[in-house]
């Protein structure tokens, strides 16, 4: 064949080549697609119309109902069953921080209410019993019911009377229930809410350690730690400016002798919700990654999370493994809500270092401030004392030693003697001694310019500490003033009011 000839040939076999692909790589594409449909579908549960499994088998269950932050045992039941569902609404006054009590509408008593676990397919006879001191009407509305109202439409219940509704649990997922009478929003914002889990009818894998988490926001007629009983605040909540954000429904509900904990080498899950009533979460642990989160509390999972959102009315599971020991700090990363509003909870993991791993100090007064401490018992004592006129120097001392512990240790240092060339000493202080007064004024007005504490010159710039209440501010003065050699002496509330009014020529500005 001549050269030019076989040319011919050879490109007209390779358009023919060119001219086929298209057509073997749509086959295959159609092939991928259709896999990926298959998948897709195999993985799809079928909502609440594949659900229904037929009607209960055997006798009724009682539901395991638990208190924050325990988890009910999984069900381990491979067929769907009668699960009977007994909570009480119970109005109560209890604290919300040290020294600070709130009347707290309740199911079950605790804030979140109990924890309900349940299995996809499962009849709930639910019965809601409103305790007979109760002041308010209530009812309940479970996001995991399919029904008017999640059954909000008939629990309505008057305090001292009892209702009852079924339920067919249809869709598996985690979920929030909360009060629904009118105003609603009160009624969340007095603690109203909690978690349901409907599991799917595998069941969940398996882990070490399962914890109940709920955030949700307060607002109360007086600011952030002031004393006393403080009522409800309709305005504030309307505006969404809330005075407390908590997890489990109090200040330090899980930090100090009250954190949760693990051991290294254990799982972890958490069952989080949010109560709101107006909030998002933005669900954080420090230092930790989720290694698995069902966002929304639905039935996918997202790998390798470092936060979360959670909306107003929302849950989220998540899961992490514990890989060094220490302590490990739960927030909302919207992050003064965490460290000036009360969202801040501990999980104290123990075991072995692990240096390949992590060589750091476990523990630092950066994150975990005052809520380092094993409890803020002394500031609660201090606080009982005030009200009735017999608070003491040394119990002022205690008080002010555990709040110095999260708002001045970390420059000034837990034992006072400050960081050289930076932040002045307390301990021993010239300065101090010159003039006791200033200590309370530098609190709360903050200090700049060039400064000389016992023959060494400072020119650091305090901020001031403003967010303190008076009897904080008095405390810690009080504290710093009888400690490390210092002239000793008393800074009372009122003092310290007064102090507030006055600002000096040398006060910061706060940067």
């Amino acid at each position: 064949m001549p050269p030019i000839t076989r040319t011919l040939a050879l490109t007209a076999a390779m358009a023919l080549a060119v001219a086929a692909l298209p057509g073997c790589r749509g086959k295959q594409d159609d092939a991928a697609s259709d896999k990926a449909d298959r998948s897709a579908a195999a993985d799809d549960t079928g909502g609440s119309a594949k659900g229904d499994f037929g009607p209960p088998q055997g006798q009724p269950v009682d539901a395991v109902l638990t208190q924050p932050p325990q988890v009910p045992p999984a069900t381990g039941r491979k067929a769907p069953a009668k699960v009977i569902v007994k909570l009480d609404v119970i109005e109560k006054e209890m604290p919300i921080s040290e020294g600070v009590t709130y009347t707290f509408w309740t199911f079950g008593g605790t804030v979140p209410g109990s924890f309900i676990r349940v299995r996809q397919g499962d009849t709930v006879e639910f019965h809601l019993r409103n305790m007979p001191d109760s002041k308010m009407p209530h009812n309940i509305d479970l996001h995991g019911v399919t029904g008017p109202g999640g059954g909000a439409a008939s629990s309505f219940t008057a305090p001292g009377h009892s209702s009852r509704f079924t339920f067919k649990a249809l869709n598996a997922g985690l979920y929030v229930y909360h009060c629904a009478t009118a105003p609603v929003g009160m009624h969340v914002a007095n603690g109203m809410y909690g978690l349901i889990l409907v599991e799917p009818p595998e069941g969940l894998p398996a882990v070490d350690k399962e914890f109940y988490v709920m955030q949700g926001d307060f607002y109360t007629t007086g600011k952030y730690r002031e004393k006393g009983h403080q009522p409800f605040d309709m305005e504030k909540a309307i505006e969404e400016h809330p005075t407390y954000v908590l997890f489990n429904g109090s200040e330090g509900a899980l930090t100090g002798d009250k954190a949760l904990s693990a051991k290294t080498g254990e799982t972890v899950r958490l069952y989080v919700g949010n109560g709101g009533p107006n909030l998002v979460s933005s669900f954080h642990v420090i230092g930790e990654i989720f290694d698995k989160v069902w966002y929304e509390g639905g039935t996918k999972f997202q790998e390798n999370v470092q936060t979360t959102l959670i909306p107003a009315g929302g849950a989220a599971m998540m899961e992490f493994h514990m890989e060094v020991p220490g302590s490990y700090v739960l927030v909302d990363h919207s992050i003064f809500r965490a460290f000036n509003k009360g969202a801040l909870a501990i999980l104290k993991a123990d075991g072995e270092e692990r240096k390949a791993i992590y060589s750091g100090k476990e523990v630092d007064y950066v994150y975990l401030g005052d809520r380092a401490q094993p409890n803020m018992q002394a500031v609660a004592t201090a606080a009982a004392a005030a009200t009735t006129g017999a608070l003491t120097v040394d119990e002022q001392v205690k008080a002010g030693k555990a709040l110095f512990a999260g708002t001045c240790a970390t420059c000034h240092q837990p034992e006072g003697q400050g960081l050289e060339g930076v932040f002045p000493p307390l301990a021993a202080s010239d300065y101090i001694k010159a003039d006791p007064k200033r200590v309370a004024s530098v609190i709360l007005h903050g200090l700049q310019g060039p400064v000389k504490v016992n023959g060494k010159d400072y020119n650091s710039l305090m901020p001031p500490m403003s967010q303190l209440n008076d009897d904080e501010v008095a405390n810690i003065a009080t504290y710093v003033l009888n400690s490390w050699s210092n002239p000793g002496g008393k800074v009372s509330k009122e003092e310290a009011a007064q102090v507030r009014k006055s600002k000096p020529a040398n006060a910061s500005e706060g940067h």
